[in-house]
């Protein structure tokens, strides 16, 4: 079903004015905080007081640090100074994981070793109990055969139950 074309508040033309409208606004305001900033609204704010040297998890004002020589050392480095040291900090915390996984396959290949030698002592005390219930059950037959023996006799001689 389609809406019914008299509805005027939600018609094309009336939608593309309101998007222009928010479009215009939008350009007026970035223009606006453009001039601001390029006129000396940056001048008026007072210059920061800190102590530079303490190091906090805050987020520093833009200016505070420039006047810190290890940041002012930091920010003069050059691309590849900065690379080198990510590449060696990537190299060490890989050797890290590398050393951690070596220490947790020495463990693993421990556990490994100890629990064969339980199997192996497992399945040896299986054989000989195997062996021995194989023993248990030749004789028991042979008992059997021996009580079927006696019992025959003793019908013979005249025994009844």
């Amino acid at each position: 079903m389609g809406h019914p074309a008299e509805n005027r508040w939600c018609s094309p033309g009336i939608f593309r004015l309101v998007l222009f409208l928010m479009a215009l606004c939008l350009v007026g305001y970035s223009v606006k905080t453009q001039l601001f900033w390029h006129k000396g609204g940056r001048a008026s704010c007072p210059r920061c007081e800190c102590d530079c040297s303490f190091k906090s998890t805050l987020p520093l004002p833009v200016d505070c640090a420039k006047d810190d020589p290890e940041m002012n050392e930091e920010m003069t480095k050059d691309i590849i100074t900065l690379l080198t040291e990510e590449i060696s900090l990537h190299k060490s915390v890989s050797d890290d994981n590398l050393a951690h996984t070596k220490a947790l396959v020495m463990d693993a290949r421990k556990s490994s070793s100890q629990y064969q030698k339980e199997a192996e002592k497992c399945i040896t005390g299986m054989e000989t109990c195997e062996e021995a219930r194989e023993k248990a059950g030749a004789a028991l037959s042979e008992e059997h055969k021996l009580s079927a023996l006696w019992e025959i006799r003793a019908r013979n001689n005249g025994w009844m139950d």
